[in-house]
């Protein structure tokens, strides 16, 4: 049984699943005409892929630099660790992305990453902020490191089923947290 699985940096997925970060802000892979939800949505949850860069190090707030050693180890160059599923709350364009910086304490990223890394990076293409409830895999899974997983896409199938434990955050918390963002950048 296949799975849709987003590409996301592994100091991320670990912040989502220890309830430092509930969001990811996204434009799509170099290849993607736009970045699109689409395989995440559904009843089912999507997984997260972990990805590992030695920039990402000067990419995250100190106060979360400790999750970059813990990540890394999920993200080898032979194989990857899947242990976080998600569901995506809500996805907003964001059409003020002056006020971006309100958002900070929703994830791990510096203010100079978001800026460069996503507001500047292909400045014709919308950001969108995903509110995503994450849920830790009931037994994490190691895949061996393919072809089919290299390049700068958003998306690849993955042959693990997404069998996930409790939310890390209620739908509750996760609505209110989407209301914020629409108010603040939407």
């Amino acid at each position: 049984m296949n799975s849709p699985a987003l590409k996301e940096w592994s100091a991320a997925i670990h912040a989502l699943l220890e309830g430092r970060q509930t969001v990811l802000l996204r434009k799509g892979g170099i290849h993607e005409k736009r970045f699109s939800v689409e395989p995440a949505q559904g009843p089912a949850p999507f997984l997260l892929f972990p990805t590992v860069a030695h920039s990402h190090a000067q990419r995250v707030r100190p106060q979360h630099a400790d999750l970059l050693d813990i990540a890394a180890q999920d993200s080898a160059e032979d194989a990857v660790i899947i242990r976080t599923a998600a569901k995506v709350v809500a996805a907003v364009e964001v059409n003020r992305p002056e006020a971006i910086g309100e958002l900070a304490d929703l994830h791990i990223w510096t203010a100079e990453s978001v800026q460069a890394d996503r507001l500047d990076f292909r400045p014709k293409h919308r950001l969108c902020v995903l509110v995503v409830q994450a849920r830790p895999l009931r037994s994490p899974v190691r895949l061996a490191r393919t072809p089919e997983f290299a390049g700068c896409k958003s998306w690849v199938d993955l042959p693990v089923p997404a069998d996930a434990g409790a939310p890390v955050h209620d739908e509750a918390t996760l609505h209110d947290i989407a209301e914020r963002v629409r108010r603040s950048v939407g």
